[in-house]
């Protein structure tokens, strides 16, 4: 059966909604052609009906078109992201040729399955609220294909309302059935299948570290953790140092990490000179494989190792949301300087940025050698010639020359490479850490969230007696970054108050959810019994669980639907049986086998004079309980009124 002009057009909103919840992780030129192939099909169905569906020379060049396009953009076929591309560019081409309510339900049914794909890529709340809402046009259109095709309610977009009703009631009656299957449905400890992802479409800190390599996280306000702290107090911001990776290798432009040695047993130079502080980190998906620790970490998680320069990294990418635990020590001396440390911690390369060179050597000449003199006259430098702006000058191929002595304004990543090349070149070592500095502190959660926007780059460097010392160049000429945070050093972002109080709340929202949803996994599972004295509930156990909670509620509903039966039908049945009752009451009761056509008949005979009132509203309860499947709101308050006021004191005067 041909569709009509709703149902094509409620096929074509499903086959919008699916292909854009997938936009944020396509290119932007895929996501233009897309949505201008299915502008078109529409168009053409609009426009020109008769035409039918377009010729298979057009739909099979767009079709072999499709693999060979997403391997150009993405090297490969198979994978989360290329995937996802394939899927949407199958379900766009699938409505080119999409004409029967046969095609229909397959754009529907392969339209529900690229709708959960994206869910593959974020699981937050607001993504998950956006693929419910996704489903709302596609139970539309199963439903409008059940329409008769000659009704009005299959001709015309205004008649959307009943079915929309019906729609939402569906969903939200399905509700308890998927919590049911979310909390006892036995889960495995992995997934039967993986998926690739592609480490381009994650931001954030990298293992290397070049000039505006950094820029484009200051304007990602997605956050990159979640931290509980032990007693529920967060330390001070100047402590609020988010240990990432270190870099050691400089090739005169471009940092890079270098490698480091695990920490051998028993060698361990780090002493704390504080108390340590225990908390539990919440880290979004980054593809790397390295965690984040508030500085200096005194433990590792399992599986994790901590190596030479306290970075913690394990074997594989964090493609999922990790949750661990560390103990920090904020206060602390870290020791144990090797040779090969002592060489790599000073080498430069030759021939480059010669002039900071020069004036690093200038320096430990002028104050031989003294460290401390050396350390002022560089933050001094910094503090009082230069600016901090996100927007700085590009730089050359000596680009610490062209920072120090030409442009004199830059961020982070400016600084702290600059601060490391005249530190070197004055003969101490120094290297350069990336992570975060900073956080926002949620008093009503109780937990810190640190963002994309909060990534940092410092220093350290070797001292005599006092081991490596962090020293924050940034901090000098913009004190309000470490004590204020990154939002304050960028120029607030939001512009307004209300709205980063509105964007923190929102964030413990989406933290609720990553707890209680997100993170709902085989331990927490078989844990959900403990109230009912089983320690550790098995398959088994949480089958029986299961089934008992079915059988409630599956009894429930069918006492819900009894009790609609004993009722007296829907809302236009009861108006008609009111009109009945009324008419009893002139001597000509219905009996429960009499159809209105038959008992109309028969109430005329005896109360003739009504035929004026009576035949046009019994022609109109007919028509809306035998002519439409919907009933429009509007026709049945007015037959129930209208049944309402019929004077049944009048035919007994006339009579």
């Amino acid at each position: 059966m041909r569709l009509t002009r709703r149902q094509f057009d409620l096929t074509t909103l499903t086959v919008l909604c699916a292909s854009w919840l997938h936009a944020p992780h396509f290119p932007l030129w895929l996501n233009v052609a897309f949505t201008a192939l299915v502008a078109a099909r529409w168009l053409q169905r609009r426009l020109r009906p008769d035409w039918g569906k377009p010729p298979a020379l057009l739909r099979l060049p767009l079709t072999l078109a499709l693999p060979i396009v997403v391997w150009l953009q993405y090297g490969n076929i198979f994978g989360l992201d290329p995937g996802s591309v394939f899927a949407v560019g199958m379900l766009v081409l699938k409505l080119a040729e999409t004409e029967t309510t046969r095609d229909a339900r397959a754009v529907a049914t392969f339209g529900m399955f690229v709708l959960m794909a994206a869910l593959l890529f974020e699981q937050d709340l607001l993504t998950t609220l956006y693929v419910g809402l996704g489903v709302v046009p596609l139970l539309l259109g199963l439903r409008a294909l059940e329409a008769d095709e000659t009704s009005a309610a299959a001709l015309s977009l205004t008649r959307v309302a009943p079915g929309l009703r019906a729609v939402l009631a569906n969903l939200f009656a399905a509700v308890p059935l998927a919590l049911l299957v979310f909390l006892f449905l036995p889960r495995l400890a992995a997934p039967l299948w993986a998926t690739q992802t592609s480490p381009q479409g994650r931001t954030g800190i990298s293992d290397s570290m070049s000039p505006g390599h950094m820029g484009e996280l200051f304007l990602d306000d997605s956050p990159a953790f979640r931290v509980s702290f032990d007693g529920g107090n967060a330390p001070p911001p100047a402590q609020r140092y988010w240990r990432g990776v270190v870099l050691w290798r400089f090739d005169g432009r471009t940092w890079s990490r270098g490698g480091g040695l695990a920490i051998a047993p028993g060698q361990q130079p780090l002493r704390p000179e504080g108390p340590e502080v225990g908390y539990d980190i919440t880290l979004e998906p980054t593809e790397k494989r390295w965690l984040f620790a508030l500085d200096m970490p005194t433990s590792n998680p399992a599986g994790y190792m901590r190596d030479e320069d306290y970075t913690l990294s394990g074997l594989r990418p964090i493609s999922k949301l990790l949750a661990y635990s560390l103990r920090s020590a904020p206060q602390y001396r870290l020791g144990g300087l090797t040779t090969m440390q002592r060489q790599r911690g000073l080498r430069l390369p030759p021939n480059a940025n010669p002039r900071a060179v020069a004036l690093g050597k200038q320096w430990a000449e002028e104050f031989g050698g003294n460290t401390d003199r050396i350390l002022e006259a560089a933050l001094n430098l910094i503090r009082n010639e230069f600016r901090y702006t996100l927007t700085p000058p590009p730089l050359g191929r000596n680009a610490v020359d062209d920072f120090l002595f030409e442009t004199k304004a830059g961020y982070c990543e400016h600084f702290s490479s600059a601060f490391a090349v005249l530190m070197r070149a004055a003969g101490i070592p120094t290297r350069v850490v990336l992570g975060y500095q900073g956080g926002y502190w949620n008093e009503t959660g109780a937990y810190m969230v640190v963002r994309q926007s909060d990534a940092h780059a410092w220093n350290e460097v070797w001292l005599e007696n006092r081991g490596w010392v962090r020293m924050d160049p940034t901090a000098a000429v913009r004190p309000d970054r470490v004590e204020l945070g990154s939002s304050a050093a960028h120029g607030g972002g939001y512009g307004r108050e209300w709205m980063l109080a509105l964007r923190n709340r929102w964030d413990l929202v989406n933290r609720l959810w990553t707890q209680m949803v997100v993170q709902f996994d085989e331990l927490t599972q078989r844990g959900l019994l403990r109230s009912v004295g089983i320690e550790e509930a098995d398959w088994r156990q949480l089958g029986l669980a299961f089934a008992v909670c079915m059988t409630l509620l599956a009894a429930l509903g069918l006492w819900w639907a009894l009790r609609r039966d004993r009722g007296d039908g829907d809302a236009l049945d009861r108006a008609y049986d009111k009109l009945c009752a009324r008419l009893a009451r002139l001597g000509v009761a219905r009996a429960p086998s009499e159809g209105p056509a038959d008992y109309l008949r028969r109430v005329l005979q005896q109360w003739p004079q009504a035929r004026e009132t009576l035949e046009p509203l019994f022609a109109r309860y007919m028509q809306l309980r035998y002519a439409s499947t919907d009933l429009p709101a509007a026709p049945l308050r007015d037959f129930a009124r209208d049944a309402r006021r019929i004077d049944l004191r009048r035919w007994r005067r006339s009579s």
